[in-house]
């Protein structure tokens, strides 16, 4: 006769438990992706609703299918939906390329050279981040309205001047601190070799900063795209909108707001800013594991 230990009797048990532990996890975050996801599937279902059954249908999804919604959407203006969406393409990626450069700049200085003041002006530069943009529009308007570049015959400059003169301080400091993992015996060995500070820079510095480079384009995409306030007061004309304010111009005080075609448009908005970040996520992935030091 074999003995039954508690050991031996309570191995099972232990055993179901510990199978059932990921189960459980994995209606925890099936639970908590609905939760996230639920609105971007209502506005998904309400996009494909009749303007009646938007205000008498609350659920998810539509009765009847009416994607005449996105055809009226946009063609809803005189000027194509499909410029709004161009004027935030150019006004995203022109901000990435500035971004990525003044900033990348800016923090070499501050993390590699030596210069008189550095450490007050690097707070100074961080002390910025605690100023609201709603306290910077205006002298910022008031400034570029006294240069003439308010309604001008480029009226972008006023949004991406300043993105070229590294006054982005959130993406100084975090490449600034990327920086200062790289070892300094890289910039020691370059100069024995000859290399100037622009040398060190180019081959040591800027390759080894891909993966706060490509953190600094997805942030600067996606935070560019769905700016809406700074676009606003910069952008006067019809046609120079970008899509965060042409979406204003579907509900207006005569109550005849196109609900289903705004919805119809916001869907749309969407997909650019989705892309990019699937897009440069894999090259942030690739970019962190291959940027070490190897022998």
């Amino acid at each position: 006769m074999v003995a039954v230990t508690p050991t031996t009797a309570a191995a099972p048990n232990a055993r179901r438990r510990a199978g059932g532990r990921p189960v459980l996890r994995l209606l925890i975050l099936l639970a908590i992706v609905a939760v996230v996801l639920y609105p971007l599937i209502w506005m998904v279902g309400t996009s494909l609703k009749s303007q009646e059954e938007i205000v008498n249908n609350v659920g998810l999804l539509p009765e009847r299918f009416s994607p005449g919604n996105y055809t009226a959407g946009w063609s809803n203006f005189d000027v194509s939906f499909g410029r709004f969406f161009l004027n935030s393409a150019m006004v995203s990626l022109l901000t990435v390329v500035g971004n990525g450069l003044s900033c990348l700049l800016a923090a070499y200085a501050f993390a590699r050279l030596r210069f008189r003041l550095r450490g007050m002006w690097f707070a100074v530069m961080i002390g910025t981040l605690l100023l609201p943009q709603h306290v910077l529009i205006v002298p910022q308007y008031i400034l570029f309205r006294t240069l003439g570049l308010v309604g001008g015959d480029w009226p972008y400059l006023p949004l991406l001047i300043p993105q070229f003169l590294a006054t982005e301080a959130f993406f100084v400091f975090l490449m600034v601190q990327f920086m200062r993992g790289v070892p300094r015996e890289l910039d020691e060995a370059a100069r024995i070799d000859g290399a100037g500070p622009f040398g060190i820079f180019r081959h040591i510095i800027l390759p080894l900063s891909r993966p706060a480079l490509v953190t600094t384009a997805i942030f600067s995409f996606i935070w560019t795209w769905n700016d809406f306030f700074r676009q606003l007061v910069f952008l006067s004309q019809l046609e120079d909108y970008t899509v965060p304010v042409a979406l204003t111009l579907f509900i207006d005080s005569t109550s005849q707001s196109a609900v289903g075609p705004m919805f119809a448009m916001s869907v749309l908005s969407l997909l650019p800013v989705f892309l990019f970040f699937v897009a440069f996520q894999r090259m942030l992935v690739e970019g962190i594991n291959t940027s070490g030091i190897k022998g």
